[in-house]
């Protein structure tokens, strides 16, 4: 069992990521998931409860054997180097506070892997989609919000989060979206005619009362809308559409970054318009791009 001094810490460290990093639930959860197992796995590893003594002691040797048996009962190294950062980052935070030396973890190499490139919707796909959408529910209102949804995160390259984070003080929607997104950042998105349009079309034909200052967008009792309504009715129209799995909300992110870059946009501009905190980042979608030139090039090019 975990020590009530060290279980306090980690209370702390994950309060810490959710006020300074504005880290989601889930991410938290995933957190305290990952930092747990490592404790308990070095509880079975010395015989003994782990606190903060042992913690503190903690070598290279043990790193490298809470790794091996990471990988040995099946964690993929994308998942392993997740948990060994959410490790460092715990460590960091402790260490600091305990005043001990952390540089056996810290030090400790991260699993190489390779990453996965974003996967965003053709045009005509991410316009199908939108049409589609409006099609699943039975009620005119609900079909009008969830295409407002869909339509504002393409348009505009929104999170799902930041989309259902709009309230109606934002109505109608400007020209120019104030968005504070990941660890507080502030970012100015320019707002299309069709993201204005729908969204207008949404509170037209909402029952609920928008005139609050709540949400935005509202579920059916007139409650914020729950991003799982949103991944749901995706969800139908990409079996529908015949689009892969990869066709989320988040892929409506993807594709708005992806289409203008393809237009000629510059990278550090849809940096800004995403948020990205590094440059980086927005330099998957270069090689998305990239690997549908080469598609074209390969079907096109005369082979002798």
């Amino acid at each position: 069992m975990i020590a009530p001094q060290l279980s306090h810490s980690l209370t702390g460290w994950l309060d810490h990521c959710a006020a300074l990093n504005d880290a989601a639930d889930h991410t938290i959860a995933a957190y305290r998931a990952d930092v747990q197992g490592f404790l308990a796995f070095m509880q079975q590893h010395h015989g003994d409860a782990v606190g903060l003594g042992p913690i503190a002691r903690i070598s290279t040797g043990d790193m490298r054997a809470w790794m091996a048996h990471e990988r040995g009962r099946g964690v993929g190294a994308r998942s392993l180097a997740r948990s060994l950062s959410a490790v460092k980052s715990f460590y960091r935070w402790l260490s600091d506070r305990e005043g001990f030396e952390p540089t056996a973890v810290l030090t400790i190499r991260s699993p190489k892997f390779t990453k996965k490139l974003p996967r965003p919707l053709e045009e005509t796909a991410a316009r199908a989609m939108i049409d589609r959408v409006e099609i699943q529910a039975t009620e005119p209102w609900v079909a009008a919000r969830d295409t407002a949804v869909v339509t504002v995160l393409y348009g505009c390259g929104l999170r799902i989060s930041e989309a259902l984070g709009l309230t109606t003080r934002h109505f109608p929607l400007p020209d120019i979206l104030r968005i504070t997104g990941k660890g507080g950042k502030m970012r100015l998105v320019p707002v299309l005619p069709a993201a204005r349009d729908a969204a207008a079309a949404y509170v037209a034909s909402c029952p609920h009362d928008l005139t609050d200052g709540g949400p935005l967008f509202r579920g059916v009792r007139g409650a914020a809308l729950n991003p799982r309504a949103i991944q749901r009715v995706m969800e139908v129209s990409r079996l529908q559409l015949g689009l892969p799995a990869t066709a989320t909300p988040h892929a409506m992110r993807h594709s708005f970054a992806t289409h203008l870059l393809t237009a000629g946009g510059d990278l550090r501009c849809i940096q800004e318009l995403l948020g990205h905190a590094s440059l980086s980042t927005t330099q998957a979608y270069t090689s998305v791009d990239a690997a549908r030139l080469m598609e074209v090039y390969d079907a096109a090019h005369p082979r002798a």
